[in-house]
């Protein structure tokens, strides 16, 4: 994130929202004992969608680089030839 220009502050408050939880799973019914997650997304988390986009964002930018050095060459498409690197 911080590559995307991201504030070293807000980044620090993500990952202390993905770190902070505590998260126990239903067996016959019955919870076990709470435990921390070790890495990840918990099913459901409202940040998924966020971080999905920014992880993207940085993932084009990438390919796009690497498309500008000729590292990478795309597809032409159609009777006007675009140009898709990527979808």
């Amino acid at each position: 994130m911080g590559r995307l220009g991201f504030n070293a502050k807000w980044t620090k408050w993500i990952k202390g929202c993905l770190s902070s939880s505590k998260i126990s799973v239903l067996v016959n019914g019955s919870p076990t004992s709470e435990f921390k997650p070790e890495k990840g997304l918990r099913q459901g988390d409202p940040l998924a969608p966020l971080l999905f986009l920014i992880a993207v964002e940085g993932l084009s930018g990438a390919v796009r680089e690497v498309v500008n050095k000729g590292l990478l060459e795309g597809i032409k498409i159609g009777s006007k030839d675009i140009h898709v690197s990527m979808l």
